[in-house]
């Protein structure tokens, strides 16, 4: 994993959950996540939530000797990931044609913003660029504003990684069933519509003429008012309609033609969302959360940040858990959302420090203490 930031990290630590032995290969100077801050001990929180798992080799990618002994590691590796700027792995003699002479069927993954030719191939990118040319900008609109505003994590990297994550699951897959090694690339952009189009994409797929008109889930995703403080419902099926009109004590709208599901029509659903708006405001959150419960109407709170831990589905769930690292302290980290009960892992070791595992790696390599101690004396290696 030569990667940096969270397209490829993330996808690189999603594989070390499930069992693999990943390999960060890092500039002395460490990836530019390192550099972040909500740190301790030579870890930070952005650093620990994408390299969990992982061995930490720092090593200089210019000087030509540190490039050899990425060479060395690649012979026996399944996977390389990269996500340089188009042209960086061929300056350091690290681009799939040059690897796939030493490894045939090693799997080669490419990441890039636009792809590796086009007008934007050159561009610089995070994923706030990416969110803006997907569609995700475009519908993050409060109607009631209707400011624009950004998915405010970092939605089109994440989904990059996993797409790279299952898509080198799929690839060593078809290499087990014979078809050898291959190069898979995945452009942020190409990767961020995708996630963005099932639902994002509804007015804009079927193309001829005479199309039934809608509403697409943007338009309709809201949070609602209650009389001292905010939650979120939504309803989709008939049982759903009648269960909030029960829960907000509108027995009338039973037996209204107009609201009767499915089949709605749009002019009557903006009567319906000025009624419920009106209602929801008579009650406090708890009463008429548990009365929508109660109906089996999709209903759940906000909660605040510090709140998710106690929530007691997550609880439950042990979702989300403590470890200790012997220089950062108490870590606080999700737990892989997969759980397999045929081929169950447990927690793999935290995020390492950087070049934590040089040593170790290179002596897997077959080096000895003291061409190592060379290295480092040459500049290959930090200090």
């Amino acid at each position: 994993d030569l990667s940096n930031v969270v397209s490829g990290p993330l996808a690189g630590m999603m594989l070390a959950d499930q069992g693999a032995d990943v390999i960060k290969v890092e500039a002395p100077a460490g990836d530019m996540l390192r550099a972040g801050k909500f740190s301790r001990g030579g870890l930070n929180a952005f650093t620990t939530n994408c390299n969990r798992g992982k061995r930490s080799i720092a090593v200089d990618l210019h000087n030509p000797r540190g490039q050899e002994l990425v060479r060395s590691l690649v012979k026996t590796a399944d996977v390389f990931l990269q996500n340089f700027r188009p042209g960086a792995v061929e300056r350091l003699g690290l681009a799939e044609p040059d690897l796939r002479s030493l490894h045939p069927d090693l799997i080669y993954v490419s990441i890039s913003g636009f792809g590796e030719s086009g007008p934007y191939a050159n561009r610089r990118v995070y994923d706030p660029i990416i969110q803006g040319m997907t569609g995700h900008t475009a519908v993050q609109v409060n109607p009631l504003t209707t400011f624009r505003d950004l998915v405010r994590n970092v939605v089109c990297d994440k989904a990059t990684a996993y797409t790279a994550a299952q898509a080198i699951s799929a690839a060593l897959f078809a290499r087990e069933r014979g078809r050898g090694g291959q190069h898979i690339r995945i452009p942020m952009v190409d990767a961020g519509l995708a996630f963005f189009w099932p639902d994002g994409m509804l007015k804009h797929t079927m193309l001829e003429d005479d199309v039934e008109p809608g509403v697409a889930l943007y338009d309709v995703y809201r949070l609602t008012q209650t009389a001292d403080g905010q939650l979120i419902y939504f309803i989709a099926t008939p049982s759903e309609f009648h269960g909030i009109y029960r829960a907000l004590n509108r027995h009338d709208l039973l037996e209204d033609e107009r609201f009767q599901p499915p089949g709605i029509a749009p002019e009557n659903l903006v009567i319906l969302g000025q009624i419920f708006e009106e209602e929801f405001a008579k009650w406090k959150t708890e009463e008429i959360t548990r009365r929508l419960v109660e109906e089996q109407v999709p209903v759940g709170p906000i909660l605040e940040i510090e709140e998710i831990f106690e929530d007691p589905q997550v609880v439950h769930n042990r979702s989300v858990v403590q470890r200790s690292h012997p220089s950062a302290g108490r870590i606080r980290e999700s737990r892989p959302a997969a759980h397999f009960d045929g081929t169950p892992t447990s927690l793999p070791p935290l995020a390492p420090l950087l070049g934590e595992h040089t040593d170790e790696i290179l002596a897997d390599l077959g080096l000895r203490p003291e061409e190592i101690q060379e290295l480092r004396a040459q500049g290959v290696l930090p200090v």
